[in-house]
């Protein structure tokens, strides 16, 4: 059986991670396919929150096999500690495996990371500081080290004493920090990490063509979302790597003909952290009251996330970018309290009507939304366990959403926990 994708379609945080553990429960593995742990998916079970960063959401279950992808960037520091984590609450953590092609993030990639944004002042792109973008960029320059290197400490010293050599001429000469020791990273990575990464490293793209094979099934999960990706996100305000779902094939493994569903995840709303174009954005109490009600803060940094009204402009750009074959929609009830809601639909700049994003950043930096204004429900929708339980003003909202951006909506989330969501019949 083919693989499904899920992708978020909006600057992420859409509940990629809630999609991946609902949809996990039919599949048999599932496959991170880009990032790092600059993304971080929470998963609500049992009234209990488990927050991811590297490993797949599909791990909550005992019968998947959780895949980190090529394509991903592991930190294996990150990676240990978040297996630590899980198997002191019980989680059989033996099922995961990670690729041999995964690149390694390094010290001075995270060093970079901090200081090239300090550097940039008020011009800064807001990133995590965790080292992907820098691990991204050797993995381009071909110098990046990989998982497998790991496994042949000749090599994996090799290749970091040519690297660092130049890492720390910018370092010391340019940024005025100390070198790095290779002796100490050396013995960091392949004395202390190397020894409980080692088990699960594989031959991940056999991996996952031999399940399909078997007639398995397989759940593709991907990190960030559309417009953080490098080439078709809201450029430079995005991530080092291809979140949309042509991304799930070179991230794995698998050809774009082993691709059956994608689904693209949305919120009831819009978010985005850090800097970059938002045309529907909101301020003032009603932006706290969103931000309140949707606890709109950074699974991993905490930071306080930006809002604003529904945008079909970027709802139908995803849909084209992605193929998206159905949206599953989440947060519906943070809505529940307001007297309208209203969706962007379009977008105006100099007496020209956009129903795309333009591709121009200077236009798409002074857009004005143009919007329709649906009535609220005022009713609360977290203990709504069927579609037609639902207020007809939601209902309406849900329908306007799909005919607006042209994909059906086969999913639609009313509350964090695993089981709250209704689907539409």
């Amino acid at each position: 059986m083919p693989a499904t994708v899920v992708v978020g379609t909006q600057w992420g945080d859409e509940g990629k991670g809630k999609l991946t553990d609902l949809l996990a429960r039919d599949m048999d593995l599932v496959v991170r396919y880009q990032g790092g742990h600059n993304a971080g998916h929470r998963i609500v079970v049992d009234g209990e929150a488990t927050a991811l960063q590297l490993v797949p959401s599909g791990v909550l279950y005992e019968h998947i096999t959780p895949v980190i992808g090529n394509g991903v960037v592991v930190d294996p520091a990150v990676l240990l500690s978040e297996l630590d984590a899980l198997a002191a609450r019980g989680v059989d953590v033996s099922r995961v495996v990670v690729s041999g092609n995964a690149h390694l993030i390094m010290p001075y990639h995270q060093e970079l990371d901090r200081l090239t944004e300090r550097f940039l002042g008020k011009n800064a792109l807001g990133t995590t500081k965790r080292g992907i973008g820098p691990a991204y960029a050797d993995k381009a320059s071909r110098v990046g080290l990989r998982v497998q290197d790991l496994l042949d400490p000749k090599i994996f010293r090799q290749k970091l004493d040519m690297v660092l050599y130049e890492k720390n001429l910018v370092l010391t000469k340019v940024y005025n920090r100390p070198a790095l020791s290779a002796d100490e990273l050396a013995s960091t990575y392949l004395e202390q990490y190397a020894p409980r990464v080692a088990p699960m490293i594989a031959d991940t793209v056999s991996l996952v063509h031999e399940a399909l094979g078997r007639g398995e099934r397989l759940l593709l999960e991907g990190a960030q979302a559309t417009f953080l990706d490098l080439d078709h996100g809201t450029y430079p305000f995005v991530t080092s790597s291809n979140p949309v779902a042509g991304g799930a094939c070179t991230g794995s493994g698998l050809g774009p003909r082993d691709l059956s569903a994608i689904v693209g995840i949305a919120k009831a709303y819009v978010t985005r952290v850090g800097a970059g174009p938002f045309p529907t954005e909101l301020d003032g109490e009603l932006a706290d009251r969103l931000v309140e009600r949707g606890q709109e803060f950074g699974t991993n940094t905490g930071r306080r996330r930006r809002v604003g009204w529904f945008d079909a402009v970027l709802g139908r750009q995803a849909a084209r970018l992605n193929s998206l074959t159905e949206i599953a929609l989440t947060k519906l009830d943070v809505l529940d309290e307001l007297d309208e809601v209203r969706v962007c639909v379009g977008y105006e700049s100099g007496g020209r009507r956009y129903d795309y994003p333009p591709y121009h950043q200077s236009v798409l930096h002074e857009v004005s939304p143009i919007y329709e204004t649906l009535p609220g429900w005022h009713q609360d929708l977290s203990g709504v366990t069927a579609y037609d339980q639902l207020p007809g003003a939601a209902r309406d909202y849900v329908r306007f959403l799909a005919d607006a951006i042209g994909v059906p909506i086969t999913v639609v989330g009313v509350g964090p926990g695993r089981e709250q969501f209704v689907r539409p019949s």
